[in-house]
């Protein structure tokens, strides 16, 4: 299925589901259908009111992962929590840093950040910007996001986007890219 025709099946599902979600509109639907239907067309559109709810809430639970995957990679790199950040890194991850060094792959990534959690001596802010989830798929965020390390005067402001995919019941980054704003280089050391 095309891209096109999945968003026509969510709008239609989600139509279906406000349709059923509101109090006395579904009895109603279902009462003037059944005037004018025989049994099985019934259970038809009843089995797709059910349908309907069940997208639905697997949509919201898709969400709350989301939300909650985002939350915990942000404040794990903010936390210095190794560990848990890699964790909710795809094995075939792409970084592209703020000064445009790549890092392709789990390995690559977890060894150049190594130095951050080792001295943990810098300062990890974000301030999101927008969001788009695609379903159970795909999410994406932008961030407006600080590092600085205090004790070398040093500090940048970057534009970071992140891309998430959902596997395995768990949304993973697979692409983490910031392109940089504004840079300051103090005269510490």
């Amino acid at each position: 299925m095309n891209r096109s025709a999945t968003r026509r099946a969510v709008s239609l599902v989600a139509a279906a589901t406000a349709v059923v979600a509101m109090p006395g509109a579904a009895n109603a639907a279902t009462a003037a259908h059944d005037s004018t239907a025989t049994h099985d067309k019934t259970a038809t559109h009843d089995d797709a009111a059910v349908h309907g709810r069940t997208a639905t809430t697997q949509a919201k639970s898709c969400a709350q992962k989301f939300d909650q995957a985002q939350r915990t990679d942000m404040e794990s790199f903010r936390d210095f929590d190794r560990d848990t950040w890699l964790a909710g890194h795809d094995k075939g991850v792409v970084s592209i840093v703020a000064d445009g060094r790549v890092r392709v792959g789990l390995d690559a990534v977890a060894a150049a950040s190594k130095p951050r959690f080792i001295s943990k001596d810098s300062v990890w802010s974000w301030t999101e910007q927008t969001r788009k989830v695609d379903g159970c798929k795909t999410g994406f965020i932008v961030y407006t996001t600080k590092y600085a390390i205090p004790r070398l005067d040093y500090w940048f402001t970057a534009v970071t986007a992140v891309t998430y995919t959902y596997k395995h019941g768990r949304w993973l980054t697979v692409l983490d890219q910031g392109t940089l704003l504004e840079e300051h280089v103090g005269s510490a050391g």
